[in-house]
């Protein structure tokens, strides 16, 4: 284990313990093998010294050159090989997730189509369930798009994708596990209540009118009777679609309710439900940046949403996204390459190798994640 000035660094060295910004904000980790940009983090971020596993050979030491150069090459062939094993293997673990996601969407569309006149066949809407959260492992709440997306669907999909998001939320929040599949038929059954409204005004793309508000409202009041003799779910899934546009301050409806009285499954697909109504798109809005989304998330938290469940949600979206590649406002692609855990949508973004950081620049924002 060597200590070795950054000025002194090049790219191919191993990091042999976990490198820290001033602030405490974890830079790069340890058995990481640096690449240029990784340099240029270490400098943007003044680091005088990290620790290397390989032995070290200073730039002038000519001998090196030599071994240096064969490993280059044997290192660039098997890095293409590892590559297209990864990529063979998240297109399979991918396209699994797709095809869990697309039998969800035909059953959930069939079973909100007929519940008025039928049953809701929630033990077959359980299995599927099930089945689609056995992938959640490959599901990034932030990238992950639905194939063939029909902006008529929004709907389903955005019930399915609460769903999905909700159980994850509760699993990072805290809840006892007996209550994480609970929260995704809250997630997937909060708007079913719009079965029962007019589409003419359930799709309308003007301004409603005070009675037609009125009757949208309703939702959540005809969900609840819904799901009020349905088996197989709690009262919190049923509460969730009674309560899901109740806000923290007491300005929400049906009932006005505040803090603690909204049950904690509707405060949680509260944020859910809002997140991807505002990230997909929808026939008569397009769909919205996730970052600025969060943001916006945020905002909201004080006094609407529970701001506890939103920094949960917030904190862990943002968490492992350093390398993902982003649109920014002004048009231009780059790499996340550092995120401030105390400002997760303001991370810093490799562009063409300079290093734009958001926290600073704030006429900026990442309009679009690409992967």
């Amino acid at each position: 284990m060597n200590k070795i000035p950054v000025t002194e660094l090049k790219p191919g060295l191993k990091i042999a313990s976990n490198v820290y910004s001033p602030l405490g904000g974890l830079l790069l980790q340890k058995g990481k093998v640096l690449l240029p940009r990784d340099l240029d983090i270490l400098r943007a971020f003044m680091i005088i010294t990290v620790e290397i596993e390989e032995p070290f050979h200073p730039a002038n030491e000519s001998k090196a050159a030599a071994p240096a150069s064969l490993t280059t090459k044997s290192g660039r062939a098997a890095s293409t090989a590892s590559a297209s094993a990864t990529v063979e293997v998240y297109d399979t673990v991918n396209s699994s997730l797709h095809q869990e996601y697309d039998r969800m969407l035909h059953l959930t569309k069939t079973a909100f189509q007929s519940v008025l006149a039928a049953e809701l066949p929630i033990y077959e809407l359980r299995r599927q369930l099930e089945a689609l959260i056995s992938q959640l492992k490959h599901y990034k709440v932030l990238t992950f798009t639905p194939r063939n997306m029909n902006e008529y669907d929004y709907l389903y999909h955005n019930a399915i994708l609460s769903s999905m998001t909700s159980y994850l939320i509760a699993q990072w929040h805290g809840l006892p596990q007996k209550d994480w599949m609970q929260v995704a038929f809250a997630g997937l059954l909060h708007d079913i209540g719009n079965t029962k409204i007019d589409p003419l005004i359930l799709y309308s793309p003007n301004s409603l009118s005070g009675s037609e508000a009125e009757e949208m409202r309703m939702h959540t009041t005809y969900g609840y009777q819904l799901l009020r003799k349905t088996s197989a779910i709690n009262e919190g899934v049923r509460l969730t679609a009674l309560q899901h546009h109740e806000k923290m301050d007491g300005t929400g409806y049906p009932f006005h309710l505040s803090g603690d009285k909204i049950h904690i499954y509707a405060r949680i697909v509260a944020v859910a439900d809002i997140f991807h109504a505002m990230t997909l798109n929808r026939k008569y809005r397009k769909a919205q940046s996730p970052y600025l989304v969060l943001e916006q998330l945020k905002t909201e938290a004080f006094g609407k949403l529970d701001p506890s469940i939103v920094q949960t949600f917030v904190e862990k979206v943002t968490q492992f996204h350093n390398g993902m590649r982003v649109r920014l406002s002004n048009g231009k692609t780059g790499e996340i390459i550092f995120s401030d855990r105390n400002h997760p949508t303001r991370p810093m973004v490799s562009v063409n190798g300079e290093i734009i950081n958001l926290m600073q620049n704030t006429s900026l924002h990442i309009e679009e994640v690409i992967s």
